[in-house]
């Protein structure tokens, strides 16, 4: 495994990490977790994702029960979790959002689903137009003086409301934001590549990329149809199917069978390729994957050795299938 800096902080991720978006409560069950979050911690994985509204906080419950189960040295990784959204089904107003109250009652709710005292990394999950940026930075810096929190973030901000978040945290003396958690991938690059960028510049922002393979689009398994099992057929994602069957979805799956082309001549999975291509970001500061099965992860840790075969050329080649 190979390990990365969380931008200009001092804590090291590992480049590829675990996330229970979609899975957790859904596919995965605590003994399924358990033997997931083994094998990517044998693998090197520090760092496992989750949030409030995965699975109305069902993925965090299972999640800190196979942390418990396997007992690793809490030393030894990173846990975090996102709060904006809430976890109830019809949550009311100050069950959601980032007001003072719901950040703090949001953090004391993952700390006893996650089972553990602290979190490393705590996100705000999106912008909260209903409170002002500057008490969502007091709250953050409140959890952090208090150890409940060590390291807080944003997710999916756009770059103008992060910087009010740093000027807050500098007129005030308060903890800043360190890390940005964006949808990143080959067919979803803008804000990474161009609207963060001054970011990683001006404040050391790392970022712990979500979607790697663009909800499995990138793996070309739906290049023929729609596989039984997937992503697709799951309640509740019909909204993602739509988005698959739409004119830019058609567009985009275009693009997967030109790059999934690139893939098979260099002789790497579509998917291990799609990951790497992520890892080529020196601002990327870890790729979060998902899984439901031991064999998917391996697999998927096999993109560490696919880095090195994109070179120029290959890179030049990928954008070109993108246009």
């Amino acid at each position: 495994m190979q390990y990365r800096r969380l931008g200009a902080s001092g804590l090291q991720l590992s480049a590829l990490s675990f996330g229970a978006w979609v899975t957790f409560g859904r596919q995965v069950d605590r003994k399924l977790a358990r033997e997931l979050l083994a094998c990517a911690f044998d693998r090197g994985v520090n760092y496992f994702d989750n949030a409030e509204v995965y699975a109305a906080g069902l993925a965090e419950t299972i999640m800190g029960d196979a942390l418990a189960d396997l007992r690793l040295p809490r030393d030894a990784y990173c846990v975090s979790s996102k709060v904006y959204f809430g976890a109830l089904a019809d949550p009311k107003p100050t069950q959601r959002g980032l007001s003072r109250k719901h950040v703090t009652e949001a953090c004391h709710q993952a700390l006893r689903r996650l089972r553990v005292d602290y979190l490393d990394c705590y996100f705000c999950h999106r912008p909260d137009p209903e409170t002002p940026v500057t008490e969502t930075v007091w709250a953050m810096d409140t959890l952090i003086r208090q150890g409940k929190v060590l390291y807080w973030g944003t997710s999916e901000w756009p770059a103008d409301a992060i910087r009010e978040a740093h000027a807050a945290a500098a007129k005030y003396n308060l903890h800043a934001p360190t890390m940005e958690q964006p949808q990143y991938n080959l067919l979803h690059r803008e804000r990474v590549e161009v609207e963060y960028a001054p970011l990683y510049r001006e404040f050391g922002m790392g970022t712990t990329i979500w979607s790697p393979l663009a909800s499995g689009m990138l793996t070309g398994k739906y290049l023929q149809g729609t596989p039984a099992g997937s992503r697709l057929t799951q309640p509740g994602y019909e909204w993602l199917r739509e988005r698959f069957e739409s004119v830019e979805g058609r567009a985009d799956m275009a693009r997967v069978a030109k790059l999934v082309l690139i893939a098979r001549e260099l002789g790497v999975a579509p998917a291990q390729f799609a990951v790497a291509w992520c890892l080529k970001n020196p601002h990327v500061s870890t790729v979060m994957l998902g899984a439901t099965t031991v064999a998917q992860m391996e697999e998927n840790f096999g993109a560490l050795d696919v880095v090195g075969k994109l070179d120029d050329a290959v890179m030049q080649r990928i954008d070109a299938a993108l246009t």
